[in-house]
């Protein structure tokens, strides 16, 4: 296939240089009906593609023309035997995947650490979560994915899942041995499904970790927009139908349900561009963006206080790869937390960061990045150590999650059940109905439907007592918590 080729693009740019009249949506007929002040940012060229489903243009929900070529030629460059556009996000993408292969009452095994679409997905689908703990590391206070041995104890107690989710790399770039982790979900008859967000460029390079495709997965969820260059909200599903275990047509079925009718040929086009871009220069882009990482590690490191890991962690079940361009910055040595040097290189040096956590920042070095840029950060980062390293005291390290409750009912039916409010640290022994999550380090700590034990309350108040965040229930200072009504007894 001519991957210089962008038949969606390149169809939308003939349409618009017609000049058609046009009586149907959007409304702002290209841009004449739209705020002025908005319209001269933009540009006319935006809303001269900014369309909808007419003949010429194709349907993204049943292609048959410009988007059944811009999908298949997205295919050949992700090694997959079907590529799927969305605009719903990677968290559409996720949400297909688990619906095309659970049923009410289904299980499906998941590591703990997920993104909330798989629960969102888990709740829509009425499946069960068989949960497996990530690999917590004690030196950064990060989790890493699932391993081979504990999916292995998985399937050995649930053999009858329906399906395996994976994060593949987690959101700082570690990755388990994903071949492995295919190979024996698949001896079991079982497939794989990925949340491959972070990992477009993994697809383009032989110095970064394997790709779900290339690992032989079913399914993987990428962001394009994350790394690839398309704009946010675009994103891709690559199947494998080669093993059989799905029935690939349900997935397009499912991918539509979760679709607007009104899909965004902007991000549709931006889609098709950054495949161009990816599969004729992905190769450059990727190694442009290694060499940047690379060097911005070298030198963080040899800034006091401050510590970036690379393949120096690897050699672990769950450390068996790493994308280095994921610049993960551990602050603790420093004597402050990761949310203080996020906010203070965004106030002094206008700077901001992906994310932060008590112990680290993480930055992402892109295609987009120059040496500008990133020597920008670096003179930032020495200016912080300068300021702090040696100055006060050091945050002790310690990232503990309790058990994992006992789930009495399934998600769904938690969240659809009669539900009460009572005092959080009165919870004990009840049905939860919404979620609690405790940063760091970002796991649930209770879903819809799992038991409250004291453990649980006692760990989640040590958090809010010293101002850590704790998000997800409707009481946003956790002093009552929804629970499932219990029936009163019958004597």
């Amino acid at each position: 296939m001519d991957q210089s080729f962008t038949p969606l693009f390149t169809a939308l740019k003939k349409h618009a240089a017609g000049n058609p009249v046009q009586f149907h949506i959007p409304g702002h007929k290209k841009g004449a009906g739209t705020d002025p002040e908005f319209r001269e940012f933009i540009g006319d060229n935006a809303f001269s593609i900014d369309l909808i489903n007419i003949a010429p243009l194709d349907d993204l929900h049943q292609p048959k023309g410009v988007i059944a070529q811009a999908q298949n030629l997205a295919a050949e460059a992700f090694g997959a035997d079907y590529t799927y556009f969305s605009v719903q996000g990677t968290s559409g993408a996720i949400m297909t995947m688990i619906l095309s292969v659970c049923s009410p009452g289904e299980k499906i095994i998941v590591p703990r650490n997920v993104h909330k679409s798989v629960m969102s997905a888990i709740i829509f689908s009425g499946a069960k979560p068989i949960f497996v703990s990530p690999v917590q590391d004690e030196n950064l206070g990060i989790d890493h994915g699932i391993t081979t041995s504990s999916l292995k104890r998985a399937l050995q107690r649930h053999p009858d899942a329906k399906g395996v989710l994976v994060i593949n790399p987690t959101y700082f770039g570690v990755c388990a041995d994903l071949r492995s982790i295919v190979e024996l979900a698949h001896s079991y008859g079982v497939p794989v499904l990925v949340d491959e967000a972070h990992g477009v460029l993994i697809h383009f390079h032989e110095e970064l970790p394997m790709s779900a495709m290339q690992a032989g997965a079913d399914m993987a969820a990428t962001s394009v927009h994350k790394l690839g260059g398309s704009m946010t909200q675009s994103s891709v599903l690559n199947v494998n139908a080669d093993t059989g275990l799905f029935n690939p047509q349900r997935v397009q079925t499912m991918m539509s349900m979760l679709t607007t009718t009104s899909t965004s040929y902007i991000l549709l086009a931006s889609l098709d561009t950054a495949r161009r871009h990816l599969a004729l220069n992905g190769h450059d882009m990727a190694a442009h963006a290694i060499e940047l990482a690379k060097y911005a590690r070298e030198a963080v490191n040899e800034i006091e206080g401050l510590y970036s890991f690379g393949n120096d962690i690897l050699g672990t079940e769950a450390t068996f790869d790493h994308d280095p361009t994921k610049l993960s910055i551990h602050v603790r040595h420093l004597g402050i937390t990761g949310w203080e040097a996020e906010n203070w290189l965004r106030e002094k040096y206008n700077i901001e960061v992906e994310m932060s956590d008590m112990y680290n920042i993480l930055c992402l070095i892109t295609p987009g990045d120059t040496q500008q840029s990133v020597d920008k950060l670096l003179s930032a980062l020495r200016v912080l150590s300068a300021i702090h390293y040696g100055k006060g005291d050091i945050y002790e390290l310690k990232v503990q999650v309790p058990e994992i409750p006992q789930l009495a009912l399934t998600p769904r039916d938690a969240l659809y059940a009669d539900t009460e409010l009572v005092p959080f640290k009165e919870s004990a022994d009840r049905i939860i109905a919404e979620f609690i999550y405790v940063y760091p380090p970002g796991i649930p700590i209770l879903l819809p439907g799992e038991v409250i034990t004291q453990d649980n309350i006692d760990y989640i108040l040590d958090h809010v007592e010293i101002g850590l965040p704790v998000k997800g229930p409707e009481d946003r200072t956790l002093t009552h918590v929804k629970v499932i009504v219990e029936a009163d007894p019958i004597f």
